[in-house]
This record gives C-alpha cells, structure tokens and sequence, in this order.
C-alpha cells in the first residue's frame, strides 16, 4: 500500500494557519480545514488523529520556526548586536503573524485550554532569550543595570506595542487611507521596526557605549 504524501500534512497545517485568526481553537474544525487543504477527512486522521493534536502541530510548527531563527540571530559575539538581531526576528514574527497572535492572545485570555498550554510552554522561551542577551550586555557593561524584568517589559513594550497600535489603524475599515498607509509604512514596515529596536537599544546602552555608535 503506497504511504500517503508527505505533502498532505504541510497542506492541512497550512490551512489551519489561514483559518485560525478568524476562527480561533473552538472554531477551527477539521472539515473547514480539510475543504480548504483539499484534503480527505481520512487523511487528516493518519497526518494528526485528532484537532487537539492537530492544533498543537499547527501552533508549535509556526513558533519553532521562528525560535530557530531567534536562536541564530542570538548568536552573534557582540551581546548589543545579538539583542538586536533577536529583537528583530520577534518583531518581525510579531506582526507577519499579528492576526494568528490577536486570535491566540484571546483564546489564552478566555482560558481556551490549548491556548494556555502553548503560551505557558512557549512564552518563557524566547523572553528567556531576550533576558540572557539583556543580562550578557549588562555584564559586558555595555547594558544599563536595570532590573531585568524592568529591561525586557521595556524593550518588549517600545519594539511590540506600536505594532498592535499599527495594526489597530491599518485594519481599521473606518480610518481614513492615507493614515492607513502612513502607518503601515512608518509604523510596521522592516524599516520602522528596525528603528524602534535601535530607539530602544540607544535607551538601555551605557552612555560611553552610546556615544561611541554615534562617532
């Protein structure tokens, strides 16, 4: 009997990922997600077993890909330059997958089960990241000697909160264009997140190591 295509289990999560924001964990059902996959009900069943299964595989896939490419931006030898490629790859993943976040963020917030299960595991993780680097800095004496859970509230509020503010008035059916544009150019573009991150950076340096980036 031929194995079924490694390809099904790819189209199916891909699916989930489309439909999630709109539908959130409760809503998400397997044949919504089947009929957009093209998929056979069968199929799902080998790939997954069951939604709860298949919900787990479609949130972890999608933060583990991205925590592959925090744990290579963290790599760099300069702990500054480390947290801002890490800063980077989180705002980034932040607002590409904004509307799978708001919808999760809910559904955690209303005790969704599944929900709070992903956050409580994965939450830790990439500020556990963030807070090495912070902590690295610091005693490279480059970072300011803050407390570090005032650091990393500080520099998750400066990077992350325009981009919920952004998205508010981008998505806001009502608002006028031109503002809709403007945001999305000046608040959510690669360009502006780089900027906030390096806003936030310049905050945190020691101000002999703040001085020495400008020279």
């Amino acid at each position: 009997m031929p194995r079924p295509s490694r390809n099904v289990d790819a189209l199916l999560l891909k699916a989930g990922r489309e439909l999630f924001p709109a539908a959130g964990v409760a809503g998400l059902s397997v044949r919504k997600v089947t009929e957009r996959a093209g998929v056979n009900l069968g199929m799902f069943h080998y790939h997954f077993r069951t939604k709860d299964a298949f919900v787990r595989a479609l949130l972890q896939r999608l933060y583990d890909e991205m925590f592959a490419d925090l744990e290579v931006a963290s790599g760099a030898t300069d702990p500054v330059a480390a947290l801002r490629a890490a800063l980077n790859v989180l705002a980034r993943f932040a607002r590409d997958q904004r509307h799978l976040l708001k919808r999760l963020i809910g559904d955690a917030m209303n005790e969704e089960p599944l929900a709070l299960e992903f956050v409580r595991r994965n939450l830790p993780r990439h500020a556990g990241v963030v807070a090495s680097l912070i902590s690295a800095g610091q005693k490279a004496r480059a970072l300011k000697p803050l407390p570090l859970p005032q650091a990393v509230a500080f520099v998750a509020g400066a990077v992350g909160a325009p981009i919920l503010l952004g998205s508010a008035i981008v998505e806001h059916r009502k608002a006028p264009r031109k503002l809709r544009h403007a945001f999305a150019q000046t608040v959510l573009s690669d360009a502006a997140l780089a900027e906030r991150i390096d806003l936030a950076l310049a905050a945190l340096l020691i101000e002999s190591r703040s001085r020495k980036g400008r020279a």
